[in-house]
């Protein structure tokens, strides 16, 4: 047992500070967060568009049959309360009624709200907790009130907290189960980078921890209420200073990278063999998402294609003006674009190079792509099925007018379709494969060598050794 660490109490139940960390589509699913659960710490079912099963235990395609996207918008809340249920209930059941299990969703995911309360009263006992994040929300407490579960709150500063704290959760006090404090530059996923925040500046997590119990505190809120310490975490040894530590309070550990290598981990063979091979720097922190969020990826070509797209962009105006003082007259049609004569240049050039088509964004810019990019890119922008809130790429919203009354953004892409195709066999070099900054460690971590995969419960007892 790693020195300092101890059991902590979570919704009436006795279990080690460590949380799987709970990632998007089917990452996470029943295997890995029940068998998390069942070796005493806090097992995660995904509950965004989770799988789910026919009487026969098979799984059900995810196939989208109405026309329109409010018609396939309630298809996919249909799916993803289904599929959350039949996780939960085969995650606890795999749990064996130890440890805890609790659920994740992204409050800008679409029908957020309307899945949420659909698992949870359907799965009433089972679920201890509720984790959620990728936005600000303000009636998760609310939800949680209704149906008795703690709720979990993914942030990444204390004034994130604060402003959740004042405008909602002091109303329900005695629920809040932990805060999750998700590091923006170390874990994988989407993450509340702010503007005044700068990508490529790193801060260390330890101070912006501090304050977030510091706020906590001013707040009356006792110091046994955890900070989940999430991204970055692979040894405990790392983290030594954080454990028992009188400044930060009670201090848990999130795991959502080591977990995707695990004999229980539902992730197919090809990218769990992929994780393997990572170096440091191999992980990027980017903004192509359609949330509109900053998230981290593993830079494969799939993400260095969308890197490219958005270098072969150019400003253009509707009227001569400024430095625009010559007309576009590759990739466009009509005359409307004015642009400045060394961007016709580059705009020529990426036209020659099979880069005939250009696409107009929200940011009066225009980027180039191939033919067959074009037709994909419009195909899945018309085949949108409402995954999200608000969507830049489809330019979706799940509310009101159904439209965020923007441009749809061709510079981003359908996180749905990729996300479902690399958690289901897709090619891993050609989808979204999500991933926190720590995960080279797989590759100079010994407890992986002779390509050793461990069960849940190995890897478990491995980090409780402080490795």
């Amino acid at each position: 047992m790693f020195k300092g660490l101890k059991p902590i109490l979570y919704g009436g139940r006795e279990v080690w500070p460590l949380v799987e960390g709970g990632k998007g589509v089917s990452a996470t699913n029943h295997m890995s967060s029940g068998a998390w659960a069942a070796a005493g710490g806090i097992g995660t079912v995904s509950a965004v568009n989770a799988d789910s099963y026919d009487a026969e235990g098979k799984m059900i395609p995810q196939i989208y049959r109405a026309l329109t996207r409010r018609e396939r918008h309630e298809e996919l809340i249909q799916y993803g309360i289904e599929g959350a249920v039949a996780q939960v209930k085969r995650a606890y059941d795999v749990s064996g009624g130890k440890g805890a299990i609790n659920i994740n969703v992204l409050w800008e995911m679409g029908g957020a709200q309307q899945i949420l309360e659909g698992v949870l009263e359907r799965t009433k006992g089972l679920v201890a907790g509720v984790t959620c994040g990728a936005g600000m929300p303000y009636k998760l407490s609310e939800i949680a009130a209704r149906h008795n579960v703690l709720y979990l709150p993914i942030i990444s500063s204390a004034r994130a907290f604060r402003a959740l704290w004042k405008r909602a959760y002091s109303k329900v006090p005695h629920l809040l189960g932990a805060v999750v404090y998700e590091d923006p530059w170390l874990a994988g996923g989407h993450n509340g980078l702010s503007n005044a925040e700068d990508p490529l500046v790193p801060q260390d997590p330890y101070p912006r921890v501090a304050a977030v119990r510091e706020t906590m505190r001013a707040e009356g809120i006792a110091d046994d209420v955890p900070i989940v310490m999430a991204g970055g975490v692979w040894y405990l040894r790392d983290w030594e200073n954080w454990i028992d530590n009188a400044e930060l309070g009670q201090i848990a550990f999130q795991y959502g990278t080591r977990p995707l290598l695990t004999e229980e981990s539902p992730i197919p063979q090809q990218w769990k063999d992929r994780l393997r091979t990572l170096d440091d720097g191999d992980v990027l922190l980017h903004r192509f998402s359609p949330t509109g969020f900053y998230s981290s990826a593993v830079r494969n070509p799939f993400l260095r294609d969308l890197e490219a797209r958005s270098e072969r962009q150019i400003p253009y105006s509707k009227q001569e003006a400024g430095d625009h003082i010559v007309q576009l007259d590759v990739g466009v049609k009509g005359k409307n674009f004015w642009v400045t004569p060394h961007d016709r240049a580059r705009a020529r050039d990426w036209f020659a190079e099979g880069y005939t088509e250009a696409l107009k964004t929200p940011d009066n810019t225009v980027v180039f792509v191939t033919e067959a990019d074009k037709a994909m890119i419009r195909k899945d922008q018309t085949d949108c099925m409402g995954c999200l809130s608000h969507c830049g790429f489809s330019s979706w919203k799940d509310h009101d007018d159904y439209t965020t009354g923007y441009l749809a953004d061709p510079r981003s892409f359908c996180i749905q379709k990729t996300l479902q195709d690399i958690a289901h066999g897709g090619d891993v070099e050609q989808n979204l494969m999500f991933a926190g900054h720590a995960a080279f460690n797989f590759k100079t971590d010994p407890f992986y060598s002779n390509n050793f995969t461990p069960t849940v419960k190995q890897l478990v007892d491995r980090i409780l050794t402080g490795d």
